[in-house]
């Protein structure tokens, strides 16, 4: 069996205990593809250094290999929190008023993805299979072909893929795209996005989709497939019958009282829609006065990206809309929003999840959401809550027993907040249980095996 060499912006090293615990689903998943391929995960290590050296830090962890490499403050500045994450992320998610578009940026872009190819090469060997991950790195097996590489090489992405006429917003955006069409297979979350990079392919590079959906370009078949990606279902709901969980569960009812709670938790992120999502439930709060007061929304926001300036200000305008929503709608005995700027533990999320009446996750644009999944993966199936979930995440596709809605229309989601605290148990039970049958099934495990196997066959998946 051939080895795996995974290659991601970050690298999540395994500690000496094992590679779960506070890691998230992805990185189980990845870690276990590792142990069965004898693979090697390599990336940056999150760490500066005053001058790049190439030095790989090689760990052993849990029967799994990481190399990592250190970035100058430079690398940082314009290849990550330049190009990376404020010129593709606000693109690829649609806010091309967010968009910057900087020289440096690119020339930074393109400096980090050679490190990245010429530190990993030797790592390499004849029969290995390379998969790439994310935006940061969509040009890298274009580099590692230069550079001699012919193995098979993959690349998924885990965001969305913006429509043609957006893309061509981007300066030398055939450049970057045609670099891509040196991987062998491309993944993406959801045919939508898919269909969107095969638009743009036709449109945009006057080149032919063969009937089983692959490219022919310059000598080289490449496929490109929707991989649609998952949690690790039964790790997932292990954690939820953790002590822990359970103690997080008891602890946020009790401190709900008989009122009802919705719970959000996204990164802090302007792709996640908080700040209509606090709007919305403002709205209802106004076209519901008699069922206000047994109404509480619980956000969890954890900060990231703190050095860009598009998150410096999503944090301030959320402070700013739930202290006006709270000013205008709380009394002594009762506050409608609870906002948390902090991360916590995926077995007390879990107990949080269980202990929510509804789940909102109105994200404006999103690659797939996870949370959505983990949401209903922690209810309990005798006692469900509701899942509102906007039709602009990649997660709605599969997710169509959920209350799907206009995330942008505070008047959709405050009439699905009505409906869903409304839910007679029998209605809450069948969604969920069809919503369930989806999360097991359509889980991380699945997704890695799928896109792994067609790395290596070179056969499509059906």
């Amino acid at each position: 069996m051939s080895r795996l060499i995974v290659v991601s912006n970050r690298v999540s090293v395994p500690n000496s205990q094992g590679a779960a615990g506070a890691q998230g689903g992805l990185a189980v998943a990845l870690n276990a593809a590792l142990r069965e391929h004898r693979g090697i995960w390599f990336g940056w290590s999150g760490q500066e250094t005053e001058e790049f050296t190439g030095h790989l830090d090689m760990q052993r962890n849990d029967d799994v290999t990481t190399a990592t490499i250190d970035l100058e403050p430079q690398d940082i500045d314009e290849y990550y929190n330049g190009y990376a994450n404020r010129t593709l992320w606000p693109l690829f998610h649609y806010r091309i008023d967010l968009t910057e578009y900087d020289r440096s940026f690119g020339e930074g872009y393109q400096r980090v993805n050679n490190r990245f190819a010429d530190s990993v090469l030797p790592l390499i060997e004849p029969d290995d299979l390379v998969w790439v991950h994310d935006y940061h790195l969509l040009p890298l097996g274009s580099l590692l072909r230069a550079k001699g590489v012919t193995n098979r090489i993959g690349l998924f992405l885990h965001t969305p893929w913006p429509p043609a006429r957006l893309l061509v917003s981007l300066p030398n955006h055939e450049q970057l795209v045609t670099s891509m069409l040196q991987y062998d297979l491309i993944g993406f979350q959801t045919h939508e996005w898919l269909e969107s990079f095969l638009h743009y392919i036709e449109k945009e590079l006057g080149l032919t989709i063969n009937p089983d959906g692959s490219i022919d370009y310059e000598g080289r078949n490449v496929q490109a497939q929707a991989f649609p990606i998952g949690i690790d279902f039964d790790e997932f709901v292990e954690g939820a019958q953790s002590a822990a969980a359970r103690e997080a569960h008891d602890r946020l009812r009790a401190s709900a009282g008989d009122r009802k709670m919705l719970i959000g938790v996204d990164r802090l992120d302007y792709s996640k829609g908080l700040g209509e999502r606090f709007d919305s439930f403002g709205r209802f709060l106004t076209d519901n006065p008699e069922m206000a007061k047994d109404v509480v929304l619980l956000q969890i926001a954890p900060p990231s990206r703190e050095l860009v300036a598009s998150y410096q200000q999503i944090r301030h305008d959320l402070e700013r809309k739930a202290g006006h929503i709270n000013g205008a709608h709380a009394d002594v005995a009762w506050v409608p929003i609870r906002y948390v700027n902090r991360g916590y533990p995926r077995d007390e999320l879990a107990g949080f999840y269980r202990a929510a009446d509804i789940g909102i996750v109105t994200p404006l644009r999103d690659g797939m959401n996870l949370v959505a999944k983990e949401y209903v993966a922690a209810q309990d199936p005798d006692n469900p809550g509701v899942l509102i979930l906007s039709q602009f995440a990649g997660a709605a596709l599969q997710m169509a027993d959920a209350l799907l809605v206009n995330p942008h229309s505070a008047e959709d989601v405050s009439e699905a907040i009505k409906r869903a605290l409304a839910m007679p148990l029998a209605e809450r039970k069948r969604r969920h249980k069809a919503l369930l049958k989806s999360v097991r099934e359509e889980n991380v495990a699945r997704w890695r095996e799928d896109f792994v196997n067609a790395l290596y066959s070179k056969e499509k998946v059906a």
